[in-house]
């Protein structure tokens, strides 16, 4: 199973060696055909808390860090 790759913008860096990344998505409803915006936030791991608020970044899956971090950053866009 390959890992996962996201992207987003950074909304919090408070945490020590952990940023909040908010990724949006877009969906379409089955029925209507309308299409919607999606927003999901992910904890990732940040070493060098290198990354702060408003950065965009690349995401990639990960075995679990802690009990809710289970991604680090790869990149900056």
């Amino acid at each position: 199973m390959s890992k996962k790759i996201l992207q987003g913008i950074v909304v919090s860096d408070k945490m020590q060696k952990t940023v909040v990344v908010e990724v949006e998505r877009i969906k379409e409803h089955p029925k209507y055909k309308r299409r919607f915006k999606v927003h999901k936030k992910y904890k990732a791991h940040d070493q060098n808390q290198e990354y702060h608020v408003g950065d965009k970044v690349v995401i990639e899956e990960t075995k679990p860090i802690s009990k809710d971090k289970s991604w680090i950053v790869i990149r900056k866009i």
